[in-house]
């Protein structure tokens, strides 16, 4: 036996990197190849492996050092056995971390009892997440996903869990469309417990009416929506004085031919011109996350409201048709999607959608994005309000947007910015010609 230093090997281009985790303590028995610690630097993370077997004396590190080549992790007792017998004695402790996963083993999801806990965190066993082989940021990553790491096997050396394992078991969860548990804590992932079976009729008397169908696939798809997109919703005011001063000028040209233009045409076509402007907002996710699909078409949803529910019928190279063609567009598909006659091919292809609940009220909402689009905008009803010059108040008409967007692809300066300029657009639909 003998005392030896283990020191940082050549860990490349990198002068000094940061110890994120320290995976051994004093006393352990020690191995070739074991990891010793874990370093970050801002372009990767790696372990640190110990070129030498024996028993652990001291260690000289601690969590957040900065260190480099050459530089002393820990004061071991070296063996002398080969590197043979050192293989031997490794061989059972990799059999032992090749245990099937727990992620598939699966246990019914219980019926709750209470109220579900609202903390994201909320389903994590805390004695199994601390057991379990992760570095500190992955560890971090997989609280804000809400995801149990003793409920992972890790595809990292000696089993350790890779922030890409944890990003692999979300996506087959959601892809599954099932909340799994775990055989050893039952605790579901991402998904809200159910509620309670309650009997209503205890307090009083009740009525059972079952949901139609379009009710049932637009509440799952919302659900999916709500749940897998990151949304934020900025807030905005447009004076649309003069356009609609423009549109019933005229509608009274245009009421001898039945001709109606709705002012929803206006901001479809002002959408049309900010998707230009931010290519960002025209475009979609790849199924893996990691690619931006651009569009260089530009097809509308228009949500249209119905005595079954909601409908998203789609008003195709909106870039290409005038306020009169959009218009009838918009009434015939409004009339086709009441009496039931719209094809699945009138709701397909849509690049960004509108719900105008201005006909009805309100002042503002937050829509949810109509995936695989990556933003939606949600108008309200229009209202007369005082507006300062700079030198009095003037009577301006006001329309309040609300723009949702997925925050994975849109920052919010972005999101400012595109509400701002479709503002400009409707204040002076002149700007449209340019």
């Amino acid at each position: 036996m003998s005392i030896k230093e283990i020191t940082v090997p050549d860990i490349g281009d990198f002068e000094s990197v940061e110890i994120t985790e320290i995976l051994v303590s004093v006393g352990d028995q020690i191995n070739v190849e074991d990891s010793l610690i874990t370093v970050e630097s801002d372009k990767a993370s790696m372990e640190i492996p110990s070129s030498s077997a024996g028993v652990i004396k001291d260690i000289k590190v601690n969590v957040g050092d900065e260190t480099s080549e050459g530089g002393v992790i820990l004061i071991i007792e070296a063996s002398t056995g080969s590197a043979e017998a050192v293989e031997i004695v490794e061989e059972p402790k990799t059999e032992v971390a090749k245990e099937p996963p727990l992620v598939e083993e699966t246990a019914p999801v219980p019926v709750a009892t209470s109220a579900p806990k609202s903390s994201p965190t909320a389903n994590i066993d805390e004695v199994t997440f601390s057991k379990a082989y992760a570095s500190p940021s992955v560890r971090k990553f997989a609280r804000e996903l809400g995801v149990d790491l003793g409920a992972l096997s890790g595809t990292g050396r000696k089993n350790r869990i890779l922030r890409d394992d944890v990003k692999s078991f979300v996506k087959t969860t959601l892809s599954a469309g099932i909340a799994p548990t775990t055989a050893n804590n039952n605790n579901t992932f991402l998904s809200i417990a159910p509620m309670p079976v309650i009997d209503f009729s205890q307090f009083g008397a009740i009525e059972t009416k079952p949901l139609s169908k379009i009710n049932k696939l637009t509440g799952e798809f919302l659900h999916r929506s709500w749940l897998t997109v990151p949304h934020v919703t900025q807030f905005d005011e447009a004076d649309i004085t003069e356009m609609e001063a423009f549109r019933k000028q005229m509608g009274k040209e245009m009421e001898r031919e039945g001709i109606k233009i709705t002012p929803l045409a206006f901001i479809i076509q002002a959408v049309v011109a900010s998707l230009k402007a931010f290519p960002r907002f025209n475009s979609s996710l790849d199924a893996n996350g990691e690619n931006l699909i651009l569009k260089s078409y530009y097809n509308i949803g228009v949500a249209v409201d119905t005595p079954d529910g909601l409908v998203v019928p789609v008003i195709r190279d909106a870039d290409k048709k005038s306020l009169v063609q959009i218009s009838q567009e918009i009434r015939e598909f409004a009339l086709k999607a009441r009496d039931k006659k719209l094809r699945p091919s009138d709701m397909q292809g849509g690049c960004f959608t509108i719900s105008s609940l201005g006909g009805i009220g309100g002042t503002k909402f937050t829509p949810i994005v109509n995936t695989p689009e990556v933003a939606i905008l949600g108008v309200s009803r229009s209202k007369m309000q005082p507006d300062w010059n700079g030198t009095e108040f003037l009577p301006r008409l006001m329309l309040p947007i609300s723009l949702s967007y997925d925050h994975r692809v849109v920052d919010g300066a972005d999101g400012a910015r595109f509400t701002t300029h479709l503002g400009k657009m409707l204040s002076d639909i002149r700007r449209l010609l340019v």
